[in-house]
């Protein structure tokens, strides 16, 4: 009987012992093995808790229901605005045009009165690129005749030509201060044409030279 008691306090030492080893590492609220460190469990799977855990100390692998849970990854930042296409650069205005009216087309022959044809070519090729242009320096209105005639005659029809176009583009609201207008008469021909033809061919062969010419200069 005596050797019982010693067998069953032997026993009873031995477990304190080894409870006193598998305590020695228990700081995070669970019992572990040493010198190993792992968390003891039950046979049953459970993690083996130390007297003063609490509900703080709970981790994921013995309380996950009590465990805190790893704060979500914050969502990615938003792309950036994708750039906006760079605008195409503006076509810059043009500083400078010559339309060149030929006077056949513009007047009847040795005549200074605009033709309907006339008025639409002013329209179309004059007027057009002034409001192309926009600021509008000067205006030069040049009228030119043929070799046919006296010098005064030629002189006189190419300032009455040239007059004739200023007052077309002033009723279409031109600034009459920036045109000038100049005749030339027959001092400026542009093609040469023999004496031995016609009268009519010859007017025809000259016609290159009745000609109204407008400068236009931007600013």
């Amino acid at each position: 009987m005596r050797t019982d008691k010693l067998f069953l306090a032997a026993t009873l030492a031995l477990s304190a012992a080894a409870l006193d080893a598998l305590a020695q590492d228990a700081s995070d609220g669970y019992v572990r093995s040493a010198p190993a460190g792992v968390i003891v469990k039950s046979p049953f799977g459970m993690c083996v808790r130390a007297g003063y855990w609490t509900p703080a100390m709970a981790n994921s692998e013995c309380d996950p229901d009590l465990a805190p849970k790893a704060a979500a990854a914050p969502p990615p930042p938003p792309p950036p605005p994708a750039a906006a296409p760079p605008k195409p650069a503006a076509a810059p205005k043009p500083a400078h045009a010559l339309v060149v009216l030929k006077a056949d087309e513009t007047f009847a022959f040795n005549k200074a009165t605009l033709t309907p044809s006339a008025r639409a070519a002013l329209d179309n090729e004059v007027v057009a690129k002034i409001r192309e242009i926009g600021n509008v320096k000067f205006i030069n209105v040049n009228g030119h005749t043929d070799r046919l005639g006296g010098a005064q005659y030629n002189q006189k029809l190419s300032e009455q030509r040239a007059d004739a176009v200023k007052a077309y583009l002033v009723s279409k609201g031109v600034d009459p201060s920036k045109i000038e207008t100049y005749g030339f008469g027959k001092t400026q021909p542009v093609k040469s044409c023999p004496d031995q033809k016609s009268r009519k061919a010859l007017i025809a062969c000259l016609a290159p030279n009745r000609r109204v010419e407008v400068e236009i200069q931007g600013q």
